[in-house]
């Protein structure tokens, strides 16, 4: 099992920046990609930005060139910095681990942005 914890949403104003955290602990051996989705309200999850372990990243559309995706292997944590924040990017941000073929996930922080 992989325990996900985040942190580090919260209220921002539209064109601010934010910053989430992600600490993976438990059978950590073995993950093979690290990342984040979001949930808005009446939407499917989507995938905003993955890590694997080779360091190569990739970003929905929507969010390249404002949102970074790092991860340090050392504290096992997977981060997403998030600036030029729209109104569009509220929802529920999700960090998720695929170890092997099972993908694990946390419980979610809310990130809200008001125009």
């Amino acid at each position: 099992q992989v325990q996900l914890v985040e942190s580090g949403g919260g209220l921002v104003q539209a064109g601010g920046s934010l910053r989430l955290s992600c600490a993976a602990s438990g059978s950590i051996f073995g993950i093979n990609a690290m990342g984040w989705y979001r949930q808005a309200p009446g939407k499917e999850r989507e995938l905003v930005a993955r890590i694997l372990n080779d360091g190569s990243t990739n970003y929905a559309s929507s969010v390249k060139g404002r949102f970074t995706i790092s991860r340090d292997n050392a504290k096992n944590t997977v981060s997403l910095q998030m600036n030029s924040l729209k109104f569009e990017d509220t929802a529920v941000y999700y960090c998720s681990a695929r170890r092997i073929v099972k993908d694990y996930w946390g419980q979610g922080t809310q990130v809200t942005v008001s125009s």
